[in-house]
């Protein structure tokens, strides 16, 4: 017996008809909330998804961030090759294991870990899903720490604290909440947007489990004073006995203070610095998804953060956050290390730095702008209006898109709220004839909004009223012929971005 199937009149049509945008689904309504029912041609599927993803923003042209946006086409062929691959996994993949093996090395000689000096030395730490999660890791250390050493001494040990700047990312705040920490925080003033080291050290007691310095703030780009910090935190010790560590949260400025200010003393050289997080995918020139987490020695790692699981095949010690994740990124941080060494990334770091000076002196030249961000730091320009309304930041962003650049504005933390900033960060691939186009379309933007501006003139003649001339206070009267006025056609109506708890969201 023959079994036959009969297609339909509307199934043979969409087999004839290969075009995607001649079949039915051109006109349907897009599946979004629930499963669809039937399968759907995989070419059909891929052009629905493409076409939407056009409606977002143009990564290369995203000044708001900064996340590596382009990477050597080598690099991609390797990441796609290596998507498939759990890298956690490390019996099944030792290559990739032993990759991550050699960043971890490669970062902890380029921060000065005591414990890789010589050709044998290891060094403590791990990949990670950005600096996040080696955040997260880092607080976990101090905490636990922390706690072993009060409970050894019979003192309470429920009360954690670190101490910061206001100007610390997000993910301080969610370590604090998520982990029962007590976050500090040192006030900004204006003209001082990072934090005080003088203030941070005064807030620290005797429950304090490390404070946080931030090498590369994401407000303006500006290092903190680490140095500093170390020496005045040092005395404090030695006076109280507390031995507080400092954390360094260098996410953007990792990669970059090594190889163009070497002399910087920000990192293990510190005595008090006990661990470093840095992002592979800002200036570690990687894409999204890797960050690291670097400890001075073993034993700022407690071993109770430590897993060991035989199920994969052998014993493999974890300590991370995330389990599962692809091999890819680490490929690639891998790729960049050996592809560029130390001399290509001194190169791409100095031409951001270069490129970043261009884009200040362009912008100081027009005279509206006060330059908020400083020459030594990350490759970033931070700029406000002289002008007092702070909505024009918020104005010129919005007529930036118009041109295709992200270019955000944002409030700056609690008690200097008032003051709003737009940030370009200069990344390799924003290159000169970038920057120029930039102020271009910025003094387009600015001409635009100076036209639309409404305005109002008016003349007003004032006397005292005759009922009230032998009156020792009497009221003004405004005659209604004396008074003249002339409105612009043109409206502008001025929208802000509210900023909630105390934090400048969206700003990565």
């Amino acid at each position: 017996m023959v079994l036959s199937t009969i297609q339909t009149p509307e199934e043979t049509e969409e087999h004839v008809i290969s075009s995607v945008f001649a079949s039915r689904y051109a006109h349907e309504p897009l599946p979004r909330y629930k499963m669809p029912r039937k399968t759907i041609p995989k070419d059909v599927a891929y052009q629905i998804i493409h076409d939407e993803l056009m409606l977002d923003g143009n990564p290369r042209l995203n000044l708001a961030s900064f996340v590596t946006t382009w990477m050597e086409p080598e690099c991609d062929k390797l990441m796609h090759e290596s998507m498939s691959k759990n890298y956690v996994d490390m019996d099944e993949y030792p290559v990739s294991t032993e990759l991550q093996n050699r960043c971890v090395n490669m970062i902890g000689r380029l921060f000065h870990a005591p414990s890789v000096k010589g050709d044998h030395g290891v060094a403590v730490g791990v990949a990670t899903v950005g600096s996040s999660e080696a955040i997260m890791l880092a607080g976990l250390a101090f905490k636990k720490k922390w706690q072993n050493k009060r409970k050894g001494q019979g003192k309470p040990f429920d009360r954690p604290n670190i101490v910061t700047g206001a100007n610390v990312q997000v993910c301080w705040e969610k370590f604090a909440r998520y982990f029962d920490v007590e976050l500090k925080e040192v006030k900004l003033t204006e003209g001082c947007y990072v934090m005080d080291p003088v203030k941070a050290v005064e807030l620290v007691d005797e429950n304090t489990i490390c404070v946080a310095a931030i090498l590369g703030s994401t407000l303006n780009g500006e290092f903190e004073d680490v140095k500093l910090l170390n020496d005045l935190l040092a005395r404090k010790n030695k006076k109280t006995g507390w031995n507080t560590p400092i954390h360094v949260d260098a996410a953007s400025g990792g990669f970059v203070a090594p190889f163009v200010y070497p002399d910087l003393k920000w990192d293990f050289r510190l005595p008090l610095v006990k661990s470093i997080n840095v992002s592979g995918h800002k200036y570690g020139l990687v894409y999204a998804g890797v960050g690291w987490i670097i400890w001075r020695s073993k034993a700022d790692l407690p071993d109770e953060l430590v897993f060991h699981i035989n199920y994969l095949g052998t014993d493999q010690p974890t300590f991370t956050l995330n389990f599962s994740k692809g091999a890819s990124q680490i490929v690639a941080q891998y790729y960049q290390f050996l592809r560029l060494g130390f001399e290509g990334y001194k190169h791409v770091i100095e031409n951001c730095i270069e490129n970043a000076r261009t884009l200040r002196k362009g912008l100081e030249k027009m005279g509206r702008f006060d330059i908020v961000s400083k020459e030594q730091g990350i490759p970033l320009v931070a700029f406000a209006f002289k002008d007092e309304n702070k909505s024009l930041a918020f104005d010129l962003s919005k007529a930036l898109r118009h041109h295709g650049w992200i270019v955000p504005a944002y409030t700056m933390p609690a008690d200097i709220e008032y003051i709003t900033i737009l940030r370009v960060v200069v990344r390799e691939d924003f290159g000169r004839q970038m920057v120029d186009k930039l102020l271009s379309h910025i003094k387009q933007a600015l001409a635009e909004l100076t036209d639309t501006v409404s305005k109002l003139t008016f003349t007003v003649e004032v006397k005292q009223s005759e009922d009230d001339q032998d009156a020792e206070s009497g009221s003004m009267h405004i005659p209604e012929t004396s008074l003249h006025w002339k409105k612009d056609k043109h409206k502008v109506v001025h929208k802000e971005v509210k900023v909630t708890g105390g934090k400048t969201k969206g700003v990565c």
